[in-house]
């Protein structure tokens, strides 16, 4: 991520002195880093909340993020804050570190779910994180607005029972699939792929890949040679990311006929959650699967 520019610091310097900003109509102002934090965020608030997600275009690759005026004016004015955490939306944290707010609410993933910074930071593919942030966000909510509380709590029991079809997919793929070989050029799918008990190959590759390093050319040769020998079942890669590297690998698998699935950083338009995780474990089961007879 970029780092503050002065400007961005010289406007934190303002808004840190305002009072206490609320949203429109009474309703809880809520920001969340990501859109997918977003999403869980708008099903159990419902109309009781406004909510913005900072990262929210599908087409972007999330690792070019760089803050503006507008993002920062937005998380000044927050009331509840969600955010990843893991050193995945440093800038979030740098931002409301500049920018206290009395009785705001901050809930990160990460705090949630026990995990830091070096460990894989793309929480949310993990089946049991958006649940924990779901229940945090629905006992914030009820907080700060007491009077729909029953609302949320309302709310939150449709999420959950919405979300444990994510988990009862993957218990189904992991029944079929469990210690199949894959392999993937960012550790993006990752934590599902280990709730799916899916063998990940090439993982000092992939790391590489993540923190923008150069792989080395002994993992390069060893991921091409995994393709080029069908050593693995299936090629995850992100399609929010273009690089000639990517490509390349890409050109291999599709020559050795390798299956091919694309993941994503950040939630598709017009879908939610749910309906994005599932697709992407129908993509995953059906390349598993292999060509049908």
């Amino acid at each position: 991520m970029k780092i503050f520019s002065a400007l961005v610091f010289a406007l934190l310097a303002g808004l840190a002195a305002a009072p206490q900003a609320y949203a429109a109509d009474g309703k809880l102002a809520v920001v969340a880093a990501e859109n997918f934090y977003g999403d869980i965020a708008r099903q159990i608030g419902g109309d009781r909340i406004d909510v913005v997600s900072i990262m929210n275009n599908p087409d972007q690759d999330p690792h070019l993020f760089e803050t503006t005026p507008g993002v920062v004016r937005q998380i000044a004015d927050a009331q509840i804050v969600v955010l990843n955490g893991a050193d995945y939306d440093p800038w979030m944290e740098k931002l409301l570190s500049a920018a206290p707010r009395p009785g705001r609410v901050v809930i990160s993933a990460a705090e949630l779910t026990g995990k830091k910074p070096g460990d894989n930071p793309h929480l949310w593919y993990a089946p049991a994180t958006i649940p924990a942030v779901a229940k945090a966000l629905a006992t914030a909510f009820s907080k700060a607005d007491p009077a729909h509380a029953g609302d949320y709590a309302a709310r939150l029991a449709t999420t959950l029972a919405s979300l444990e079809r994510i988990g009862q997919r993957a218990a189904q793929i992991k029944a079929k699939h469990k210690g199949e070989a894959v392999t993937a050029t960012e550790p993006v799918f990752g934590l599902m792929a280990e709730a799916l008990g899916l063998t990940v190959r090439n993982q000092r590759f992939a790391l590489a890949v993540m923190n923008d390093t150069e792989p080395s050319a002994r993992d390069v040769a060893a991921f091409e040679n995994d393709l080029k020998q069908r050593k693995v079942k299936l090629f995850l890669y992100n399609n929010q990311v273009s690089s000639k590297m990517t490509e390349h690998l890409l050109t291999i698998a599709k020559t050795a006929k390798v299956p091919v699935v694309g993941v994503t950083e950040t939630q598709p338009a017009k879908v939610s959650f749910q309906d994005w995780m599932l697709g992407e474990l129908d993509a995953v089961d059906k390349a598993l699967m292999g060509p049908s007879s």
